[in-house]
């Protein structure tokens, strides 16, 4: 494919964080950081939502630069991000589903989101997801009918994970138990260390720790 230098970064639009009464929606860092990686690589970063307009943010840390420079250079841009159906995925090399566990809400049924995700994968780009973010991968199905995740090795938040954030009775899924009822081979480190995983055109980190290392995974994929 020809590079356009241009890497997607898909965020949430889920803002309630089951029935406890707290809110959710991306998590700051799992976008930032990225965005951080692919800027000082030369590439142009887009963002893409469910359902359009301004993504619900939440773990804002104003002692972490990249964090705060990322809001303060893109909470415009933010503020009018467009959903799937209105981006096209020939423009873009690459997308990067960012985290939080809103994702766990509406990526997982988000069919436009799936279908812009296989289209890049189809076109030669890359696919990349960290933490909850894998929940895209879900249900995204190539062209051919099989699942983008089958037979893959991957990784996101765990279950050990889930049940040490409190959260396992509060998620409408368990992120690892479900990737890997879909065929994938999910790959575990202890809670909550770095963990990037990459199988060819699929990059996955596993927790927060690990977004600026999946958004060089995304890197390395491009450049081979």
């Amino acid at each position: 494919m020809a590079r356009t230098n241009k890497v997607l970064i898909a965020l949430t639009s889920h803002d309630k964080f089951g029935d406890t009464g707290k809110e959710t929606g991306y998590y700051v860092p799992e976008a930032a950081h990225p965005w951080q990686v692919f800027r000082r690589a030369g590439l142009q970063v887009d963002y893409v939502s469910v359902r359009g307009g301004t993504p619900p943010a939440y773990g804002f840390d104003a002692d972490d630069p990249a964090q705060r420079l990322f809001v303060e250079s893109e909470t415009e841009r933010l503020a009018v991000t467009p959903a799937a159906a209105e981006v096209a995925a020939a423009d873009y090399d690459a997308i990067f589903y960012a985290g939080g566990h809103g994702t766990m809400w509406d990526f997982a049924v988000d069919k436009d989101l799936a279908v812009l995700g296989r289209d890049i994968y189809e076109n030669g780009g890359v696919v990349a997801a960290v933490c909850h973010g894998p929940a895209a991968l879900v249900p995204l199905t190539l062209s051919d009918g099989t699942l983008l995740v089958a037979g893959k090795d991957i990784t996101g938040f765990t279950n050990s994970e889930e049940e040490a954030a409190g959260a396992t009775e509060i998620v409408p899924f368990l992120l690892q138990t479900a990737l890997e009822e879909l065929g994938a081979r999910y790959h575990v480190a202890p809670d909550f260390t770095e963990n990037v995983v990459r199988d060819g055109r699929l990059v996955t980190g596993q927790n927060p720790a690990s977004a600026t290392g999946t958004a060089k995974g995304v890197l390395d994929a491009l450049n081979d």
